[in-house]
This record gives structure tokens, sequence and C-alpha cells, in this order.
């Protein structure tokens, strides 16, 4: 389950956030890429699983359908447990329906060129699953927990969706041969949603073995919500939720318990989305390239990332990494990362600079540009300042190898000149940066990126990729 939970009230009880009213067009509902989804919603395979792939209503619509149906939650987690669980594998390919959740699995997604419509993950989506069973008449079962967690996530269930009829808590204390009671005491109380938390592999191993005795309509494998929903676990701050960070808020909250799970299975899981990702798209050599190389880079160059982010907030003030819109392939804008090499007011002095530009054309260069600190001076003579950008190349927004990603004006006056370019995803390196990067002037680096436009090749950007390690070296026009 990804770390989404209500705020805390003065008293400790959890507060969860009124559903929004969901909106319904007609003709379709996009998504986050801009591309239309259906209503009904699609479907994602990754990694040997079918993942439902919609908008939060049109998941709510397949799930209050009429149909009985057992839910599972997908996320990192999960993925790499199953990778190692041959009954909790089956258990998951034999569910109804698998709910996509957290960041790791909209990375894995944008691996394989997909953007995953919704985050749908279970602490998120009970708020909405209580207010339609309420408005519907419906009524609930919660098991699993500890004594007096559950008792407690029931009133939270109770207070977020007034007339909603909880029929039943239990704690997920019991031995095994107490089952057929439990299952016996569910269908007495006559619950038409069943939620079970009792953790992963547990809960939807036990839901597959005795799901098909449960009379309830929908039954859900809904891992620590229990906890958040009785404010017993805090919500990530609103910035790191955003961030995709709330597997190191629950890493820095329970370190001795998570850190096998986060520091180690994070790194297990892009080696593992990447490899599969590679298999699936071994048509487009180029791509698997990129996804197998950046995310080897990401796992070997973590403790160097680690401390160049350390040592530039020690030399001045601001955040380590610089984000900014740059454009990508076919002109669409895409939010690019580097490590912040300036102040942080260098946008803001840009354009009283723009006349010490010492190369012609709309790229602005300056070698003594006082805009850089420190530590980024070293970070642009060895082109460290480079590296967050494995991050874009995982995402898909970047290759490795292509031409440099542009700044929107840039590119607007670049023209019909520049049209080429664009034709291929930007790369953190290319032709123009193993050439000689700023004192190539501009007619000159339109033309190299025509070029590498109109010929790429895995051999080429094998090559490329090795050139740039002498160009780094070399430190030619890197300033």
């Amino acid at each position: 389950m990804s770390i989404h939970h209500p705020e805390l009230t003065a008293g400790g009880l959890p507060v969860f956030p009124a559903p929004r009213a969901r909106h319904r067009p007609d003709a379709e509902i996009r998504g986050h890429a801009g591309r239309a989804t259906p209503p009904e919603g699609g479907a994602l395979r990754l990694m040997g699983l079918d993942l439902f792939d919609g908008t939060l209503d049109a998941a709510m619509a397949r799930l209050f359908d009429g149909a009985r149906r057992r839910v599972a939650f997908v996320n990192a987690h999960c993925l790499n447990v199953a990778a190692c669980d041959p009954e909790y594998r089956a258990a998951l390919r034999s569910a109804d329906l698998l709910l996509p959740d957290g960041s790791g699995v909209a990375i894995a997604a944008r691996m394989q060129g997909r953007r995953l419509t919704a985050n749908l993950n279970g602490t998120d989506l009970f708020p909405h699953l209580c207010a339609e069973a309420a408005r519907r008449g419906l009524s609930i079962y919660l098991l699993g927990g500890r004594p007096g967690v559950v008792q407690d996530a029931a009133e939270s269930a109770r207070r977020l969706a007034p007339g909603l009829r909880v029929a039943g808590a239990r704690h997920g204390y019991f031995d095994v041969a107490e089952t057929d009671d439990v299952i016996d005491e569910i269908n007495a109380s006559g619950a038409d949603l069943v939620f079970v938390a009792m953790g992963v592999p547990m809960q939807d191993v036990w839901l597959a073995r005795h799901g098909a005795r449960l009379s309830a309509r929908l039954s859900f494998g809904v891992g620590g919500l229990f906890d958040f929903a009785a404010g017993r676990v805090r919500r990530a701050p609103a910035p790191v939720r955003r961030a995709g960070c709330e597997w190191a808020w629950r890493l820095a909250m329970e370190p001795r318990r998570l850190a096998r799970r986060y520091l180690a299975g994070n790194g297990a899981f892009l080696a593992r989305a990447a490899g599969a990702a590679a298999l699936r798209l071994s048509g487009g050599a180029g791509r698997a390239l990129d996804i197998v190389g950046s995310a080897a880079g990401l796992l070997a160059l973590s403790p160097l990332l680690l401390a160049i982010a350390a040592a530039i907030r020690l030399d001045s003030r601001g955040p380590a990494f610089f984000v900014q819109t740059r454009v990508g392939r076919d002109g669409v804008p895409f939010r690019m990362l580097k490590f912040r090499s300036m102040a942080v007011d260098a946008e803001a002095r840009r354009a009283a600079l723009l006349a010490s530009s010492e190369r012609e054309g709309a790229c602005f260069k300056m070698r003594a540009d006082p805009r850089v600190t420190r530590v980024g001076r070293a970070l642009r003579r060895t082109s460290l300042d480079e590296l967050p950008q494995l991050i874009n190349v995982l995402k898909g927004d970047m290759s490795l190898v292509g031409p440099r990603p542009s700044l929107p004006e840039e590119a607007e006056a670049f023209g019909a000149a520049g049209a080429a370019r664009l034709r291929v995803r930007p790369g953190i390196t290319g032709l123009w940066q193993v050439a000689g990067r700023a004192e190539i002037g501009l007619p000159r680096m339109l033309s190299l990126d025509a070029a590498y436009a109109r010929g790429r090749n895995p051999l080429l950007d094998l090559l490329l990729l090795a050139l740039t390690l002498k160009a780094v070296r070399s430190g030619r026009g890197a300033y």
C-alpha cells in the first residue's frame, strides 16, 4: 500500500478528506499524458500481471457494477514478493482486479513507454469506497490488524461516511483452525464489502484460498490501511507525497523494520523492472539500452549522487536539484532534472546577462557566468551535474544518447532548422557533446543533431557513450 493517510486531529483520531465529486465526461476521460482513456479503463501488462489502467471514476464504476470481485493492490514491494513467492504470484494472477499502487509501478510503466492514468492505492480509495457503500446502502466488514486497531479503523470509517453500516470488525490474530468460524462470522454479518489487512503476501493468499466461500460482493487485500485509518501511523507531508517519496518517509519512521524492504527492495525492483521492460521492448534496442543503462547507472552511482546532493546543500542555499522545462521528442515539453550548479536566483538574473553570451544564436553560454556556485563549477567541469537526467531516461523523457534538450524559447528560435532534432528523444550525451559542447556553434550543432536523427542506431549510441568518457576527461567546452 502507498503511504497515503488521513490527517490527524488534535486528539489523534484520523479525519479522511471527503471524497471529491467525480465527473464523468460522456466522451472520454483524459489521462496524465493527455491520451484518451476509455471510461471503462484499460489494462497494463507489467511483470506478468495485468493491472487496471484507468481513472478513479472508471475504477469505481468497475467495482460497483454488480459483479463479484476479489481485488488486490499492486506496488513495488508486491512485485518483488511475487517474483519470489509462487503462491502469492498465483493469488495475484487469479484476482479479478489488480489496481496500481504507488510511484514504483508508475516508473515501471514509464520504462515500457506507458503513463499510468492514476495511482489507485487502497488508502486513497478507501474514503470513496465507504462513501459509495453508504450511498448504496451496502455494509462493510474489516478483518485484520492488531486488536484495538481494527475497531478504531471501523469507527473512522463511520465518521468518514455518515450512514455507513459497519457489519463487523475482527483483528487478524486468529489461529488457522479458526478460519471456518471467521468466514461464518463474516457471512452471518451480511457484509457486502470485506477489507482484509494481513499484509503481503498473507492477505491475498488468504483471499485466494477462502474468497470463494465469502458471500460478500467485493473483497480487498488492503495491507496497512487499518493502521493509517486508526491514526497509528502518520502521513508523509504533502511535498514528500507529491515527489513520490512516501517510501522514504516510511523508512525514516520505521528504519529497522523497513530498511530491507526499501533500501534493498527498491534497487531490486528497478533492476527487475528494467529487465522486464528490456525484454518487452527487445524490438526497440535503443529503448532497451536506455532502460538497462539508466537503471544500472542509478544503482551504481547512488552513493555519489547522495554525496553531490549534500555538497550542493552545504555550499549554497536552495535545493540540491534544479528542475527546468525542456522540449522533448515531437515538441512535447518535459521536466528535466539536473544537480543545481547555480544560485537559486539564476533564472531571474539570466536576462541581464544575455548580452554577455559567448555563443551566437539562441543558446546562452558564458564561460565566467557569475551565477555558478563553487560546487557548481566543479560539477559542470566534470559534467556530474547531468547525472540526475538518468531519471529522465528511465522515465522515457530522454535517451542516454540524443540531441541536447533545448529550452522552449531555444526550440522556437531554431525554427525549421531544428525540426529534425525533435524526431528523436533528447539525450544526456550525443554528437554535439563529444564534438566539443559549448565550443561548437549553433549552426554546426543543429547540423550534428540532424545527422544523428537520420542515422541513429544502437551501435552509434554505444560508440558515442564510449566517446563521452573521453570528452568528460578532457573537459572541452564544459562551462
